[in-house]
This record gives structure tokens, C-alpha cells and sequence, in this order.
């Protein structure tokens, strides 16, 4: 099997994927535990188990269509619930909550980058040639994966965790009209991602910002962990 292989592309796209994003939602859940809900820790969605967190859509069917087409690969989870009934501040505290996800992604991408200093390191003498090779496309993949989605889950919209963290900082009198468009989540998504690159190619959110940022972080990771970029 070689890296044109399709099962090849999808593995070592979708492992790193279903991992960084199994973090991503465990790491709401803890955040919201600490600060005062316990909803998720009720409904066992604090466990690493990806089970407890793959959407057939959004974690599979689209990470593998997207790895096909050689698109960049993005996707989410079953989105852990939480209440701010319990919680002390509400909007701080639901920012906080939202913050965790993308932070543990960075944690996990400046991991990665190190894990990938030390493979090449100890590669030759441990591993053969393709499974190197294997191991290595998952570093690398893990690493980009994971920074690519702190950065996009921090667009100040919905239905990405930015939209929490807006409406935190926001007055209340403006955080109330603003929450009330995480019911449109799914068309601003789609307005966003789909429609509008597909008539302001200038407009291209990730394009133009979330992959020159992206890129820019996993740049200074790897600075970071002595590996040249």
C-alpha cells in the first residue's frame, strides 16, 4: 500500500481526526464539569471512547470525501451538552467551556510536534519503511489536524465555539440577540464555507484566513520542537 492509496489517504487522515476530535469534545466536558455541570459526566461523554463522540456525518463521511478530493479535512463530533443552569456565570463560564476544546487541540498539535522530532530521531533504527512512513503521515497529519481545528472552531459564529467565547465579552444587552443566532448555525456554516468561496473566491474564509494562521502555528510548533518547517 503507498501514500496514492485511497484506504492509505483515508487511514491517515481519519485516525488523527477521530482522535483530535474525541480530545476536542472530553475537554468541553471536563471544562464544564469543573465549573458547575455535571450533564455531561451524567450522559458519559467524559471518556475517550471516540464511540461516545463520532457523528457518522460530520467524523466520517465527510473527513473521507474531503480526503478523497484532496480537500482540506475538517469535521466534527456529537457536541457534548451543556447547561449553565449550575454554573456561577453563565456567559463567562459557557466562553470558558468553548475555549477548552480549541485550547486541548493546540496542547495536542505542540505534542505532536515534538512526537515528530522524535520519530525522526528514532525511526531508522526501530521501524521498517512503510510502517514508518505510515507512523509518520499520522504525526504530521495529527499535528496540522489539530491546529487547523483550535483556529477554525474559533470563527466568532455559529455554530463554532467562537460564537461562545463573542458572547461572553459581549454586553448583555447584545449577547441575548447574538446567542439567538446559534439557531441558524447550520446555513451560516454552510453560507460560509460553501456559498459564499463559491461566488467571492476573495472571500474564501479558510482559504484566506483560517489556513495562513493554521499554518502559521504548526510553523512555530515545529520551530518549537527543533524540526525544521
Amino acid at each position: 500500500m503507498t501514500q496514492d492509496n485511497i484506504v492509505w489517504q483515508i487511514a491517515v487522515w481519519l485516525i488523527p481526526l477521530i482522535v483530535a476530535i474525541t480530545f476536542h469534545e472530553v475537554a468541553h466536558g471536563y471544562a464544564a464539569w469543573a465549573l458547575g455541570d455535571q450533564t455531561a459526566r451524567r450522559l458519559g461523554r467524559l471518556t475517550l471512547n471516540p464511540i461516545r463522540h463520532v457523528d457518522p456525518v460530520g467524523t466520517v463521511a465527510l473527513p473521507m470525501l474531503l480526503a478523497i478530493a484532496h480537500l482540506p479535512i475538517f469535521g466534527w463530533a456529537k457536541p457534548v451538552p451543556v447547561v449553565t443552569a449550575g454554573m456561577r456565570q453563565p456567559r463567562i463560564d459557557m466562553a470558558l467551556v468553548a475555549m477548552a476544546g480549541p485550547a486541548s487541540n493546540l496542547v495536542l498539535g505542540l505534542i505532536a510536534a515534538f512526537a515528530i522530532k522524535l520519530f525522526t530521531m528514532w525511526q531508522n533504527e526501530a521501524l521498517g519503511g512503510g510502517l514508518a512512513l505510515f507512523v509518520a503521515d499520522n504525526l504530521i497529519n495529527f499535528l496540522t489536524i489539530n491546529v487547523f481545528l483550535a483556529i477554525f472552531n474559533m470563527i466568532p459564529l455559529p455554530p463554532f465555539d467562537g460564537r461562545h467565547v463573542v458572547a461572553g465579552v459581549l454586553p448583555e444587552g447584545l449577547a441575548e440577540p447574538y446567542a439567538r443566532l446559534g439557531r441558524y448555525g447550520f446555513l451560516i456554516m454552510i453560507f460560509l464555507l460553501v456559498i459564499l468561496p463559491s461566488i467571492a473566491p476573495g472571500a474564501d474564509v479558510i482559504a484566506q484566513v483560517i489556513g495562513p494562521v493554521a499554518n502559521g502555528v504548526t510553523r512555530l510548533f515545529l520551530r518549537l520542537a527543533g524540526v525544521p518547517s
